[in-house]
């Protein structure tokens, strides 16, 4: 799985920052990755963006947030489909 690339620090500065009135490209030269394969660099403001919004969809929908895994997990239990079987008339890929 991925790391994100901006951490809970980051989006807390971030927050506070635009609580401030300040625009996305102002703050995101001040942001510095911390781990990774870009560590060392700036994120773009597009992975700012995503983390914000994501940051609102669970403040407005934090019990469907805290759900979903469960959910997910009950929705496929036991009922993962298997391979379906060739058919012999066909070429395989």
């Amino acid at each position: 799985m991925a790391v994100p690339v901006i951490t809970d620090d980051m989006l807390h500065t971030v927050l506070r920052r635009r609580a401030g009135g300040e625009s996305v490209e102002q703050i995101q030269p001040n942001l510095i990755i911390p781990t990774g394969k870009r560590k060392g660099k700036n994120p773009s403001p597009a992975s700012i963006y995503r983390a914000l919004a994501e940051y609102e969809k669970a403040q407005v929908y934090p019990k469907a947030i805290e759900q979903a895994p469960t959910e997910f997990e009950v929705i496929q239990g036991d009922n993962v489909p298997s391979p379906r079987p060739s058919h012999p008339d066909r070429a395989p890929l």
